[in-house]
């Protein structure tokens, strides 16, 4: 090919090619990159140096430590096993930032010393534990009922510079309608009350609904849970049903095509919720082998990351 006819071609093709298309695929992963951690709930059958460096092996970037009644870290003891934990995940190179309470306000006389101790350790958010509906009293008023309790919760946070997640969950309480999520935050500050979207319950409680609510919560979203579901007959009743990441409704490649679209750069926390021989409720001790769940966590993460890279 002539010379000239050669940089022709090639001015057109950098007209027609965001640069970024042009970086190897390592570089681009580096530009977009969120950091994966995994639930330590499925880990709780290890101690914190086994289950820090289980993970690490598995290629997780850290550990969203469970610090709640029948956790890794139980409430009452935070301020002598928080820090234990925290060291085995750093001296295993995973990142520490991410943990999972049942902290909803201020009154409870444990709130306090767990923010204070996890914000000394570094750890950055928290996804709290969730609201009740009454059967009988009105969903708004409700709301507008919790919302001085949440008040209080930003203020604590602020003054400790950690913040709180609130986490849509299928089912019955604030936040399934994920609608509700957005009324009782809307008017917090981002920074220290957010939300932590999960994909798989705002899926099942709205099949198509979900990327409404998504868009609807995207300023306030600082965190994302990643796992998957069907949908099951039994004994009459359609009902849901666990499974491992890729085999199920969740839709990843189009769930990270609309986050990359709406710019939504957030750590992810990954549930396998799925039949782990008891890992997937935290159990202390294993019907499987430890084999077979590190097995299953890994696959997880590599469709993850392919589902990512795609």
């Amino acid at each position: 090919m002539e010379r000239r006819a050669y940089l022709k071609l090639i001015g057109t093709m950098g007209l027609m090619s965001p640069i970024n298309k042009l970086l190897p695929i390592s570089c681009q992963n580096e530009q977009t990159k969120s950091d994966i951690y995994l639930f330590s709930k499925h880990l709780q059958w290890l101690d914190y140096q086994e289950m820090s460096k289980v993970a690490k092996e598995i290629g997780f970037d850290g550990l969203d430590l469970t610090v709640r009644r029948k956790g890794h870290v139980l409430p009452e003891n935070v301020e002598r096993d928080l820090p234990k934990a925290v060291a085995a995940m750093q001296k295993a190179g995973l990142k520490t930032e991410m943990m999972t309470t049942t902290i909803t306000t201020v009154e409870d006389p444990l709130t306090e010393k767990i923010l204070k101790t996890a914000s000394s350790l570094g750890i950055k958010t928290y996804r709290m534990g969730w609201l009740k509906y009454k059967s009988d009293q009105p969903i708004i008023e409700q709301i507008e009922a919790f919302k001085p309790q949440l008040k209080e919760l930003e203020q604590m946070n602020e003054h400790y510079n950690i913040r709180g997640d609130y986490q849509n969950h299928s089912g019955t309480s604030l936040g399934a309608a994920v609608w509700d999520i957005w009324m009782l935050i809307k008017d917090l500050n981002p920074k220290w009350i957010g939300c932590q979207f999960d994909i798989r319950h705002a899926m099942v409680e709205g099949l198509k609904s979900w990327e409404v609510g998504l868009k609807l919560l995207q300023p306030h979203i600082q965190s994302i849970d990643l796992k998957d579901f069907i949908y099951v007959e039994k004994e009459g009743e359609w009902t849901v049903k666990n499974t491992a990441i890729g085999e199920g409704a969740v839709n990843f490649e189009k769930f990270f095509q609309l986050l990359n679209t709406l710019d939504l750069k957030k750590p992810y926390s990954v549930h396998a919720e799925y039949d782990l021989g008891g890992a997937e409720h935290g159990a202390k001790s294993l019907k499987i082998s430890s084999e077979e769940v590190i097995a299953a966590l890994k696959q997880d993460l590599t469709r993850l990351r392919n589902f990512m890279q795609e």
